[in-house]
């Protein structure tokens, strides 16, 4: 079964699919001119694989097997929200018009969007799995359960995270614990993109951070990663804030809050650009330095 989407405003697969490739976090393969990934269908949990090619200004999808129609059409749903397809991109060109650092990097990021965490699900269990050590080590540890407890190289339903018994290597009891919470919660329908976007996002942060685990940081980024607010902006995120001042030369946060005034309504979308530069300039993600010495400012 074949599912087609139809980007309105620039978006590139390739771009995706590099910045995947990037995050440890998430898991895909890169067939020739294509990208390849299974996951737990947001609020159903059964399993589905997809392969996505773009053809000029479509992106096609086609799902592993024959699902039942009812799966399908869920599973595009996830596609479409977790590429952004959901989001009308096209004034987000027109934001380098009036912004040289926006403008610099949507020419070094062409089509490029967020890629969110296939379900905000896997994007609470991510931020437990990861809280205090390397992003290579909390990757490693995700990708086991996918292995062991997933299907397809997914990662797990939250019926079988809910199952996840001590010991289990990299993981403390107490993020065990936390990491079964999180899938109680899933398949309770607390952690769907669907409920989560019915909420502003101050009462998104407060409903997830009732869940063990999950503090301030970790609730801007299952909201900004996993649901895909297009217009949040974290509070939390010192290395966003770093890239911020960096690119624009600025040091006064009333200068920086009149900065990413002038990003509505794609705040997060601008961010994501930022903390791609700041990561492919430094090296960060890939070799666990936390430097910005040598980023020149983009505002110029």
């Amino acid at each position: 079964m074949t599912i087609t989407l139809h980007p309105r405003g620039p978006f590139s697969l390739t771009a995706a699919a590099t910045f995947v490739e990037g995050f440890p976090g998430t898991q895909a393969e890169r067939p020739p001119e294509a990208l390849r990934y299974a996951w737990a269908v947001d609020g159903d949990w059964r399993t589905v694989q997809a392969t996505l090619r773009q053809q000029k200004e479509t992106v096609h999808a086609k799902l592993a097997g024959r699902p039942a129609a009812q799966l399908a059409r869920r599973a595009a749903r996830d596609l479409e929200q977790m590429l952004c397809l959901d989001i009308d991109g096209t004034g987000f060109a027109a934001l380098g018009e009036h912004d040289r650092v926006v403008r610099t990097l949507q020419q070094r990021f062409p089509g490029l969007r967020p890629v969110l965490f296939y379900t905000p699900y896997e994007a609470a269990a991510w931020t437990i799995i990861s809280q205090r050590i390397r992003m290579t080590q909390a990757a490693t540890i995700k990708a086991r359960l996918a292995n062991e407890l997933g299907e397809h190289g997914a990662f797990p339903a939250p019926a079988r995270l809910a199952q996840l018994t001590a010991p289990q290597r990299g993981l403390t009891a107490r993020k065990i614990d936390q990491l079964r919470t999180i899938a109680v919660a899933a398949q309770d329908g607390s952690l769907t993109r669907q409920r989560l976007r019915a909420m502003s996002y101050q009462d998104g942060l407060k409903h997830l951070q009732q869940l063990p685990g999950i503090g301030p940081f970790s609730a801007e980024l299952i909201l900004i990663r996993g649901v895909g607010h297009p217009d949040a902006l974290p509070d939390h995120d010192t290395r966003l804030d770093e890239a911020i001042r960096r690119a624009y030369n600025a040091a006064e946060n009333a200068a920086i809050e009149s900065i990413t005034d002038r990003w509505r309504p794609y705040r997060a979308w601008v961010a994501l650009l930022l903390r791609a530069w700041r990561e492919a300039e430094t090296g960060e993600i890939a070799h666990g330095r936390r430097s910005t010495t040598h980023l020149k400012p983009l505002d110029a």
